[in-house]
């Protein structure tokens, strides 16, 4: 199981270092076309590509953030049918630097998967990469597991916990959080109370995550911790945040899912802009 103090980054740069038996996932936003195409281009030998608005996310429903959560079943049922079982250590990587990834990674390793990211993405990877469409995954079964709602606090719970001063991280770009710009969502700004740790800024130079001791003075310089809940614009890249956290053996904080796109559409909620 992926303990609340085990490294969620795996460091592998040949299939050879990739952990015994492990399900690898190539993550593509998007359609299912975009994303087909982007891994025929280039993906490690053996991936199975998995196309997140299909797996871990469902459509948007009025009151809803941009990337809900699907139902236990839903989820089972599509991990299935991608050869992800229970007993599988999972290795999950992008052609980003787990801007999408890291939201699969997190997401299972909530529900007790041994899942981790890969650090770097595929442009990380020195073995030659394989192209085409790649081989058909074969099915297993697979039960669900009920969403722990305690570590996915919905918008009342936020309210709550930002209203009693609890720590709030918002990982989106400065920019977003200050009010300045918002491209997605109909109005800029952020929860009140939030402070901003812009996920890209936990990785080096080079794409890979930084050290677990930078990391662990970035966050618990901001007070990040179990209780501590993190958003971004709709609940993808917050994870990066998370598993930074996790990295940085502070613990597993709690993820909003709906993050600022299901909370600025709520006209009863305060918003702010400007610094933190």
């Amino acid at each position: 199981m992926a303990g609340p103090n085990s490294d969620p980054i795996v460091s592998a740069t040949t299939a050879a270092q990739l952990p015994p038996g492990a399900v690898v996932l190539h993550v593509e936003a998007g359609d299912r076309q975009s994303a087909e195409a982007a891994f025929a281009a280039g993906h490690v030998e053996g991936a199975v590509l998995l196309v997140r608005d299909e797996v871990v996310t469902r459509p948007m429903r009025p009151g809803d953030g941009r990337h809900p959560l699907p139902s236990a079943e839903d989820l089972a049922d599509a991990l299935g049918r991608l050869g992800v079982g229970w007993d599988a250590p999972v290795v999950a990587y992008d052609r980003q630097h787990g801007d999408n990834a890291a939201h699969v990674v997190h997401l299972l390793r909530l529900l007790g998967q041994d899942a981790r990211l890969l650090d770097g993405g595929l442009a990380a990877f020195t073995d030659p990469v394989a192209t085409g469409p790649g081989t058909t995954p074969t099915a297993v079964a697979r039960e669900p597991r009920p969403w722990p709602a305690d570590m996915l606090p919905d918008i009342d719970a936020v309210a709550a916990h930002a209203a009693a001063g609890g720590v709030l991280i918002d990982a989106r770009a400065a920019e977003r959080f200050r009010g300045e710009t918002e491209p997605l969502d109909p109005i800029a700004g952020h929860i009140p109370g939030a402070v901003n740790a812009f996920y890209g800024d936990n990785l080096t130079p080079d794409g890979t995550f930084r050290d677990p001791e930078e990391l662990r003075a970035r966050f618990a310089a901001l007070g990040a911790g179990p209780d501590a809940v993190v958003y971004c614009g709709s609940g993808v890249t917050a994870c990066h945040d998370l598993l930074a956290i996790e990295r940085a053996g502070l613990g597993r904080a709690r993820l909003y899912v709906g993050s600022w796109s299901q909370w600025c559409r709520d006209a009863s909620r305060p918003r702010a802009t400007g610094p933190a």
